[in-house]
């Protein structure tokens, strides 16, 4: 008993302190749970770099180039917070997943504004992000998958496999993962009456940003990502944008379907117009730098890689052997084929390089052809055919064609074994038999003539 009351008198002053300090304690449940980008405890803004990085664009290889150049350049600064500016319409998934995996194991905290659209894959990484303002009128979700031509995929297989990985992006912030999945599945049916979301079968959810914040889905709703950055307890004195660069956006317009399928109309149609009709210069030199510029679009934007530029040069070089070097088409085989694997390795999408191919190989086969009827007199296929002629303007006479001779009668003036000479309507030709001997001073008569060769047989009584 004694020992208890000892206990309880020595822990009043640890009760009265506690007591003490209590208004000094910050609410944290107050604030929004923010696992990467928090906002400080005391009330103290952090001070250093603060890099914004635009996510405005298709989702692909080239945008994870540019995130990866945004990331490192952030690291070297010593930046304390990276902010994604996200409007995009989505992209393709894998390098959506590259892009999440970056974002999620960032060593420097994260956050997303979305400005514009968080739409599809652009979704997927919002989510992964350590926090999530939105622009008022933004909207974040619609992540149903859809193939190159826009349409629905009901694979079941990589629905669920999209759907779990969004389910998990969502879990990363303990966002409610029944709302991730309907973002998704369209056959799942959604009620979330507490969190203001209803979703019905066969539709897709899309959150504006005043229900994306009642879901759980934004932490706040700012106009601006310097608002965004203050709101998250950083400074706004050293704010780095992350811009594209010259070649990076040059890259974005070459890598347009329309534009890649335009350059190796004309890369196809210039260069085989100046190996069938060599002496112009321009027709090859275009399509060469219509081939460069498609290679350069694709390797700027992390599609194109070294072996691509070789197995065009090597492509082009085979072709170029085959027109001088009798290899039966084997040359031209195997060129067109490295030029075909150069194309397609270089683009970002198997079925889009093969579809762009195609198209350009079909109309550059049509101005080929009216090229070629065009310039027929100066087409290569002139080197290979002999145009030399025997004239009397170069000394050469021709032989007269003695038709008059045929059925003829004369005789041998020497032997025939089978050539000789005989006297044929008092004229001494050269003539030849079937293959017959015959003597001297034989009867002989016309067969036929051919040209300057006069045949003759022995007359038989």
């Amino acid at each position: 008993m004694k020992r208890l009351r000892k206990i309880m008198l020595a822990s009043i002053p640890v009760v009265l302190l506690l007591l003490l300090l209590t208004p000094f304690i910050p609410n944290v449940s107050a604030d929004v749970t923010v696992p990467k980008a928090t906002k400080a405890a005391n009330g103290e803004m952090k001070k250093g770099p603060v890099f914004i990085i635009p996510v405005d664009q298709k989702i692909e290889r080239g945008l994870q180039s540019f995130l990866e150049r945004g990331f490192a350049e952030a690291s070297n600064y010593g930046a304390v917070l990276i902010v994604l500016e996200v409007d995009t319409p989505g992209g393709l998934v894998n390098s959506a997943e590259q892009i999440g995996t970056m974002v999620r194991d960032s060593d420097i905290p994260t956050a997303a504004f979305i400005k514009g659209d968080a739409a599809s894959a652009g979704s997927y990484i919002a989510l992964n992000a350590g926090a999530i303002i939105m622009k008022p009128g933004s909207m974040i979700g619609s992540a149903s998958l859809v193939d190159s031509s826009g349409q629905k995929v009901d694979d079941a297989k990589m629905v669920s496999y999209w759907k779990s990985k969004m389910i998990g992006a969502a879990a990363l912030n303990e966002r409610d993962p029944d709302i991730a999945a309907g973002m998704v599945d369209s056959n799942l049916v959604v009620d979330k009456p507490d969190l203001g979301v209803s979703k019905a079968q066969g539709e897709i959810i899309a959150l504006s940003s005043d229900e994306a914040l009642k879901a759980g889905y934004a932490d706040q709703i700012t106009t601006t990502p310097e608002e965004a950055i203050t709101w998250l307890g950083y400074t706004t004195d050293d704010i780095f944008r992350v811009e594209h660069t010259g070649a990076e956006k040059m890259s974005q317009f070459l890598t347009n379907p329309i534009i890649m399928t335009i350059l190796l109309f004309i890369g196809i149609t210039g260069i085989v117009i100046e190996l069938i009709v060599p002496g112009f210069g321009a027709p090859g030199i275009i399509g060469t730098l219509a081939f460069v510029l498609y290679f350069f679009g694709n390797s700027v934007a992390g599609f194109a890689g070294s072996e691509t530029w070789l197995l065009f040069i090597i492509g082009l070089v085979m072709l170029v052997l085959e027109l001088f070097v009798p290899s039966f088409g084997i040359l031209g085989i195997l060129g067109s084929v490295s030029l075909v694997a150069g194309v397609v390795r270089a683009a970002y999408s198997f079925t889009h390089a093969l579809f762009s191919l195609g198209i350009a190989f079909a109309a550059a086969t049509v101005v080929i052809v009216i090229v070629a009827v065009a310039f027929k007199e100066r087409g290569i296929w002139n080197r290979f055919i002999l145009k030399d002629t025997l004239s009397k303007d170069q000394g050469f006479v021709p032989v007269e064609e003695k038709l008059s001779l045929v059925g003829a009668i004369g005789n041998s003036i020497t032997p025939l074994r089978p050539s000789g000479t005989a006297l044929i309507a008092g004229e001494r030709v050269d003539v030849v038999t079937e293959g017959s001997f015959i003597s001297v001073n034989a009867p002989v008569s016309v067969v036929k003539v051919e040209g300057g060769r006069i045949v003759v047989k022995e007359i038989k009584e």
